[in-house]
């Protein structure tokens, strides 16, 4: 049996991870750690835990990255051969007002990660970079050979410092490393705090939606099963240590963007979210939807444009994601009329 250790795994994208990764391998065991905090509703986070426990080869550890004692532990206890490391204080307007808790989870929880897989050798380490870190880049679509030096925001600070920090120990410990810059998923029992989960708790509530930078706003939507195949893909090839044409050693060290590869409207988006709550029976056929937006200027630290540029990752894996926007939105509506039955059966 060979054991997996993913951190984050309350969160959105590693609760769907560790679902895929067990239900696809018999002989894998998922270690799963997160430290279930209060960023937004934790029931969803305990909701996502409850499904994840019904499976008897995943064990999970409320822990966090920033304890590296706990981290050493695990380390010892199982010996991981592949980690991916998911979890992180995300946000980007969050991290204006409350910027200690990123250098202590996104940096220092981070460091903590190399150095367990330097003392506890691994496979291959995976881990979650963000669109963020391309700031206000003119050049679309975004590549990864791009600068990324001029990050807009703490959040994107500290994701281009995991990446610079894993190029180091990749290069300095010959850890195979691969980074994923994701961009802006989504998809059901996604995070409330992302735009479109966040506008249709507002709807149902009959408040009004803030749409920045007056709707001039373009996101690469990205679904969250594409999301997961793509790290799925990635966790079965780990880069390699190479020679370069100067004789000098090239570190194991990979970073790919996983997009859509396809920016939508902020606009466009609201109205097909719109559209396919009507369609749920979340909102009514004649709800006012004019009536409860209010298009205001861009926020600081955010950014106008984001569009990947995923041909590399094509390359190498054989793989794009494939979900349309209306397609992915219809998945949340529905789950998102489950999820308000349910709230409202609990009061």
């Amino acid at each position: 049996m060979e054991n997996y250790f993913i951190t984050g795994v309350a969160g959105f994208i590693g609760s769907n991870l560790v679902k895929r990764i067990l239900k696809d391998n018999k002989d894998v065991n998922v270690i799963g750690l997160d430290n279930l905090n209060d960023y937004y509703d934790i029931r969803i986070k305990e909701s996502r835990l409850n499904d994840l426990k019904k499976y008897d080869k995943f064990k999970f550890i409320n822990g966090d990255l920033s304890n590296k004692k706990c981290l050493e532990n695990i380390f010892k206890e199982y010996n991981p051969s592949i980690v991916v490391n998911l979890a992180a204080q995300t946000g980007v307007r969050y991290s204006i007002e409350n910027p200690d808790i990123y250098i202590i989870s996104n940096i220092v929880g981070f460091y903590n990660v190399l150095e367990c897989c330097r003392n506890y050798p691994v496979k291959h380490l995976v881990y979650a970079s963000s669109s963020s870190v391309y700031g206000e880049n003119t050049k679309i679509p975004f590549s990864t050979d791009d600068k990324v030096d001029n990050p807009v925001s703490l959040y994107a600070a500290t994701k281009r410092s995991n990446e610079l920090l894993a190029h180091s120990y990749s290069n300095l410990y010959n850890i195979p490393s691969t980074g994923l810059r994701f961009f802006t998923v989504y998809g059901p029992a996604g995070r409330p705090d992302m735009a479109y989960f966040d506008f249709t708790n507002k709807l149902i509530k009959g408040e009004k939606i803030k749409i920045f930078n007056y709707g001039n706003c373009k996101r690469d939507f990205t679904y969250i099963d594409d999301i997961v195949e793509g790290i799925v893909r990635v966790l079965k090839r780990a880069p390699e240590k190479e020679n370069g044409e100067d004789g000098l050693s090239i570190p194991p060290y990979k970073i790919y963007n996983i997009g859509k590869g396809h920016p939508e409207n902020l606009l466009d988006f609201v109205n097909i979210l719109q559209e396919e709550l009507i369609r749920a029976g979340v909102l009514p056929k004649d709800y006012d939807f004019e009536s409860h937006k209010e298009l205001i200027p861009m926020q600081p630290g955010d950014v106008s444009v984001t569009y990947a540029d995923t041909s590399e990752f094509e390359r190498d894996f054989g793989y794009k994601p494939t979900t349309s926007l209306r397609d992915g939105l219809r998945e949340f509506a529905e789950w998102y009329k489950d999820f308000l039955e349910h709230s409202i059966n609990r009061r």
